[in-house]
Order: structure tokens, then C-alpha cells, then sequence
């Protein structure tokens, strides 16, 4: 082994302890996951300083302080650890796709459509590790906070790879004790004279599109409840609440078993929203990474409702 070899292996070595070291909070900490002595940690952090010249660490008596060039090195330290590892999981999964998948899903798409799919997904691929996040929190999946996202809507323009899951069109619903107290609307503008539950997105405003004589325009309704996803507004539809407006998937089966009914459906813009898989692309995507996706797509490759 060369003397550039060795020094590489060094610096890899060098970076995954200060990391330890910044995760641990402490010499301590960090000795007892690396298997050294608190000194010999801190020798190690003082050699890394010393080959650098800056300061990483401000060390006191209770704590340890990254410096704005420690947070610097910190951020490439995990950068870079993070890419050998994928280098190796990459070598592995040439056998049978294996390792953490880290799933980004919806809260009510991913509780309804998702989550039912991840038994026979587990079965199929026993070593691969599926770490679900069900949010309607958009995380950055550039940024390796996911693995895949599953995403509605129009798509930024991120440079990431999405494959097409399905469609989701939207529908107005209403359970049938809530209509018999206050009536059901036969024309958009009635919905001014109802309970209107809405969507709390910072993105979502509350006005509701609709599509007459092949003309579409948009109708600001009010309410006096607001929730983060389609399925609480379903669900507070069905006790009767007032009126919502949501993904057909969410309330489906409330709409099947005539908890909830259509309301103005002449009206519909039949505005859909496009289901993704989106992931970062390329030659070197993990294995587990294109299986999964394939999955989605075989399983939920037709429109949603």
C-alpha cells in the first residue's frame, strides 16, 4: 500500500472521528464509539486542526463549539462519508438490493396508498430496510433527506428524476346528515352559505375552481376548520362538520359506502394533480432505490381517483 493510500485512509478515518466527536458532544463520548481514549480523541481532533492550521473546536469545561470553519468541515465530513457509503452499498447491491430506502410520503396519500403496498414491497426484497416519513413537509431530496418523495403537482425544476405513479382529481363531498341540516348547494355561489373546511398550506388558498358553460372560473369560500391533509377534512366532512374539498383517494371509500356524497359535479374543472416518484437519477442509483420505484409504478401506475 502506497503512501497516498495510507494518507487517505487516514483522512477518511480522521473526518467519521470528528464527526463522532461533534455528535457525541464530548472526547468522552466520541472515545467510547471509536474505541479510543478520550486523549488519544483529542490528539486526533489536534492533528486535524494542526494539518488544516484553523481551528475546528472551541473546547471549555462543559461543552465543545464548532467554529464557522468546524461547521465547514462537518458538513464535507458527512458529505463524504455519506458518499462512500453509498460507493459501498452500491458494490453490495449488485447482489440483491439491500441497505436503508428512505421514503418521503404524504400523510393521507401515503397512509392510504402507500403504506398498504409496503408488505408485499418487504416480502419481495427481504434486505432492504424501508424508513417511511409520512409529511406534507416537502423534503429536500438533492440534499439526501430522502431517498424518494412521492410529490403532487407540478414539478420544480430540481435536476431530480420523477417517474410518473398516476393522477388524482379533486372532489367536492358532504355526508348526507350535514346536507338534510343545511341544504344541498345546486350552483356553485350556494357554498357561500356553508361550513367550508380548507386546507391549511401556506400555499393554499381558499378558493375553489369550477368550470361553467366551458368556462372556468374560481369561487373564495369560508370555514371554520382548517387541517394539513385530505383526510382529516374527509373524516371531519363525514361527522357532518360542513362541506371539503379534497383528493378523490382520500375520501374514496367513505364516498363507496355513502358516508360522503359528490356535490356539483356539473361544475367539476376536472382539474387533476400528477402523482410522482421522485429521486436523485443516473448510473449510479441504488438498486434499492430503482426496485422500489419500479414498485410504486407497477402497483400504483394508473390514476388514483
Amino acid at each position: 500500500m502506497d503512501a497516498k493510500t495510507i494518507a487517505n485512509e487516514d483522512r477518511a478515518r480522521s473526518l467519521a472521528l470528528f464527526a463522532s466527536v461533534v455528535d457525541g458532544g464530548s472526547f468522552s463520548a466520541a472515545s467510547r464509539t471509536v474505541g479510543l481514549t478520550p486523549s488519544a480523541v483529542a490528539r486526533a481532533v489536534d492533528r486535524i486542526e494542526a494539518r488544516l492550521g484553523v481551528r475546528l473546536l472551541l473546547r471549555s469545561t462543559r461543552a465543545l463549539t464548532l467554529t464557522a470553519e468546524g461547521q465547514a468541515y462537518l458538513l464535507a465530513a458527512r458529505r463524504i462519508l455519506a458518499d462512500l457509503d453509498d460507493a459501498e452499498q452500491q458494490i453490495a447491491d449488485q447482489g440483491a438490493p439491500r441497505g436503508r430506502l428512505r421514503v418521503s410520503a404524504a400523510l393521507s396519500h401515503g397512509r392510504l396508498c402507500v403504506v398498504p403496498l409496503l408488505g408485499d414491497f418487504a416480502h419481495a426484497y427481504p434486505h432492504i430496510l424501508t424508513d417511511v416519513a409520512l409529511t406534507d413537509t416537502l423534503v429536500d431530496v438533492a440534499a439526501g433527506q430522502a431517498d424518494v418523495a412521492i410529490r403532487f403537482g407540478p414539478l420544480a425544476d430540481s435536476g431530480l428524476t420523477a417517474r410518473k405513479l398516476g393522477e388524482s382529481r379533486r372532489v367536492i363531498v358532504a355526508a348526507p346528515d350535514y346536507l338534510a341540516r343545511a341544504g344541498t348547494p345546486q350552483v356553485p355561489e350556494d357554498l357561500h352559505a356553508h361550513n367550508c373546511l380548507n386546507f391549511n398550506f401556506r400555499r393554499a388558498e381558499p378558493i375553489w375552481p369550477f368550470r361553467r358553460d366551458g368556462r372556468d372560473f374560481s369561487l373564495s369560500v369560508e370555514g371554520n376548520i382548517v387541517a394539513n391533509n385530505g383526510e382529516t377534512l374527509g373524516q371531519l366532512a363525514a361527522a357532518g362538520v360542513g362541506v371539503t374539498r379534497v383528493g378523490r383517494f382520500s375520501v374514496v371509500s367513505e364516498i363507496t359506502d355513502g358516508r360522503l356524497v359528490p356535490l356539483l359535479e356539473d361544475y367539476n374543472p376536472g382539474d387533476v394533480e400528477v402523482i410522482h416518484a421522485v429521486f436523485v437519477g443516473g448510473s449510479t442509483t441504488p438498486a434499492r432505490v430503482r426496485v422500489f420505484v419500479d414498485f410504486l409504478v407497477e402497483r400504483l401506475g394508473s390514476p388514483v381517483g
